[in-house]
């Protein structure tokens, strides 16, 4: 797990972890070993970062959606079943787990920040020297 520090004159530095960075990097086409965002490039990768994460979010309202059909579905079938002989009080409930996860939004959201300043101040974002 190496770290992955971007540097700019424009903010402060961001450090992410490689396995992190690398998905917004491969969106930008950039290595992650080493790499440079000039000016003239930041206003692109802003723009291709703000697409993705509308893109995603728009995947996961379709997926609750999705889901929200299913479940309702499913509720409705066992009501027409007539689950009265049951008498056990399990409701069919299972135990859900919890896996806090971190969106794509909110894992690119500071050097996403980073880029803003930096094309505001007309500057380049670095990594890797």
């Amino acid at each position: 797990m190496a770290l992955v520090i971007f540097k700019s004159r424009a903010s402060a530095d961001i450090m992410m972890i490689d396995k992190h960075a690398k998905p917004i990097l491969d969106l930008l086409g950039k290595d992650i070993k080493q790499g440079i965002i000039t000016p003239e490039q930041t206003s692109s990768a802003i723009e291709k970062i703000e697409q993705e994460i509308a893109r995603i979010k728009e995947l996961e309202r379709l997926k609750a959606e999705e889901q929200a059909k299913k479940e309702a579905g499913k509720a409705a079938e066992e009501e027409n079943e007539g689950n009265d002989n049951d008498d056990s009080d399990d409701d069919g409930e299972k135990e859900v787990i919890f896996e806090p996860t971190v969106s794509f939004a909110a894992r690119s959201y500071p050097l996403l920040q980073m880029l803003k300043a930096a094309n505001k101040a007309d500057e380049s974002v670095f990594w890797g020297v």
